[in-house]
């Protein structure tokens, strides 16, 4: 069943994707961050966005199971 929780879910899982796959618009090496190049510190950039999207995609998804079993367990 598809639920408001489910679909930001599904949100936070697919973001880091597409960012990735939209090479295009982040190949260029403007602005630089301290000397590295556009290209390389985003791509860094989404290792951590990438990192807490999937920790919140978990947390949601154990919460909802917890609620779908009425909240026995922790």
């Amino acid at each position: 069943m598809v639920t408001p929780v489910r679909v930001v879910i599904a949100l936070c899982l697919f973001a880091p994707f597409v960012a990735m796959l939209w090479v295009s618009s982040y190949a260029k090496t403007d602005p630089q961050l301290a000397g590295i190049p556009f290209f390389y510190w985003y791509q860094m950039l989404w290792v951590a966005v990438s990192t807490a999207l999937t920790m919140v995609a978990y947390k949601l998804w154990h919460r909802d199971q917890r609620a779908r079993k009425g909240g026995a367990s922790r």
